[in-house]
């Protein structure tokens, strides 16, 4: 095997999935209501606009983390969608980036560890590769999951995520 395709075949399957995942989520921020995007089901939740915004650019934000070995946690503020039109635009740029990182990801670099830290405290160390999946990939489910809550309570039909959702059946 070279060293050009090691990166390639070790990252396949999880670009295979952050592009499956990708247009699931597509289908999810196409149902945002434009004209809710300040609503929040509590006040301590993120608004609409907000979560919309999030799922629609983890993926990127987290690449971004991810080329540094060690990463300063920020007080996060999460910036709320202006309209609904930049979020599909928004996801596709942050799915490419996050598609370019994997691509360059090789294998030493993929196993070397990263480190989240807060004030010189280290908050979590873990392989490269196992944050992709953690951070990158199931935090980016986790958010769906619960702008997909958010949708329901607005009484807009959801579409089909991993099955059946209660609104679209693609095996009817």
């Amino acid at each position: 095997m070279t060293q050009a395709t090691a990166p390639q075949r070790s990252a396949a399957p999880l670009i295979a999935e952050l592009e499956q995942e990708a247009r699931t989520t597509r289908r999810v921020l196409e149902r945002v209501p434009g004209d809710q995007l300040s609503w929040r089901p509590h006040p301590k939740s993120m608004s609409l606009g907000q979560l919309a915004l999030h799922v629609a650019t983890i993926p990127s934000s987290i690449a971004q983390i991810l080329t540094q070995d060690t990463f300063e946690a920020p007080q996060f503020a999460h910036a709320e969608a202006a309209s609904v039109s930049e979020l599909v635009p928004a996801l596709e740029a942050s799915v490419r980036a996050a598609h370019e990182f994997l691509a360059g990801l090789d294998e030493a670099r993929a196993t070397a560890v990263w480190k989240l830290v807060k004030g010189g405290h280290e908050l979590m160390a873990a392989p490269r590769i196992g944050v992709v999946r953690m951070i990158m990939l199931n935090h980016w489910y986790h958010h769906r999951g619960q702008l997909s809550v958010y949708l329901r309570l607005l009484n807009v039909s959801l579409p089909s995520i991993y099955g059946p959702s209660a609104d679209e059946n693609p095996f009817a």
